[in-house]
């Protein structure tokens, strides 16, 4: 009992900041679970010079938040105090949270990284109403993604999207009997990443945020690290290229980077072609097989992956 209250004070003390920033220092890191982005958040923060700030945006865990949906998605022109109010504290880091900060060791802070992985619905409302934080969008192959979630038995969570009668009306209307009908649960996690991107993927124009592809940052490290910290307005080090090799702790857990396999094929040993091929269906459906097919790797660029789905127009 004594050892577990030393550690929880312990955890306390080092867990303790002092934010001393706006929002107009931070950086957002988005994408969808297990696509890289803890590995991203360590090649931004090579130099530990961010504090940085666990999915503060998770409404299960941070009470700020708590009237939001799971995987809520925001019109941009929504100015509802529901929302704002708390997105104001977090983004400028007016907030202190044991979830938010488990993973900080910034003692004083004057600019702070986010990383998020419930966000994607409503990052254009971020950047319409915080313009000036500049956001990263991570992409991984879909059935990567899909592999390494129900490896983990994650949820698909594709109620939470069909509850919400703004995202089914602005995007998910043309989708929806193929998502209430989905019943494998590898279908339903390559549904929930169509979602997840297919929303930002047309809200966004090329030069507003930055896309960028886990499998280029596994094939070309240097580029696409020197193309990320460009984008934030700081630049690479020999430091920062040493961190790039090295996949994030959680990575790492993943029993194909331990035996040394291609970190960005390993997944297709897993997975059937059956699999593969009704993947690349659902990705056609969602106008998204320009992004990814069945190969491993994104067939294109990160800047051009704004430009592949027609642009949404806001009702």
């Amino acid at each position: 009992m004594l050892q577990s209250l030393l550690r929880s004070a312990r955890d306390r003390i080092r867990r303790l900041h002092l934010d001393l920033g706006n929002y107009h220092r931070t950086v957002l890191l988005a994408g969808t679970g297990r696509s890289g982005t803890t590995w991203v958040q360590d090649i931004i923060n090579f130099d530990s010079s961010y504090r940085v700030m666990f999915e503060p945006f998770h409404s299960r865990r941070v009470e700020a938040v708590t009237e939001w949906n799971y995987r809520q998605y925001l019109r941009p022109g929504n100015r509802s105090e529901i929302f704002l109010k708390p997105a104001t504290r977090i983004l400028s880091g007016r907030i202190s949270h044991e979830w938010i900060d488990q993973f900080n060791r910034k003692r004083i802070a004057r600019k702070r990284l986010i990383k998020c992985i419930r966000a994607n619905l409503f990052l254009k409302w971020i950047k319409r109403n915080f313009p000036l934080i500049p956001i990263v969008l991570l992409l991984r192959h879909p059935c990567a993604v899909a592999h390494s979630k129900i490896k983990l038995a994650w949820d698909t969570h594709l109620q939470d999207f069909l509850i919400q009668d703004d995202l089914v009306a602005d995007f998910l209307a043309p989708f929806r009997e193929r998502i209430e009908a989905a019943g494998d649960v590898f279908d339903r996690h390559i549904i929930m990443w169509c979602i997840e991107n297919y929303v930002p993927l047309r809200q966004f124009r090329p030069g507003e945020i930055l896309v960028t592809f886990y499998e280029d940052i596994c094939v070309d490290a240097e580029t696409e690290t020197r193309t990320i910290l460009k984008f934030l307005g700081a630049e690479p080090s020999t430091e920062v290229l040493r961190v790039v090799a090295r996949p994030s702790a959680r990575s790492r857990q993943d029993s194909a980077i331990r035996s040394g396999e291609n970190l960005v094929s390993s997944w297709r040993k897993q997975i059937a072609v059956k699999q593969i091929a009704r993947a690349g269906e659902i990705l056609t459906a969602f106008g998204l097989q320009a992004i990814y097919d069945s190969g491993d790797m994104p067939i294109v660029s990160g800047r051009d992956a704004l430009s592949v789905l027609p642009p949404y127009r806001e009702l």
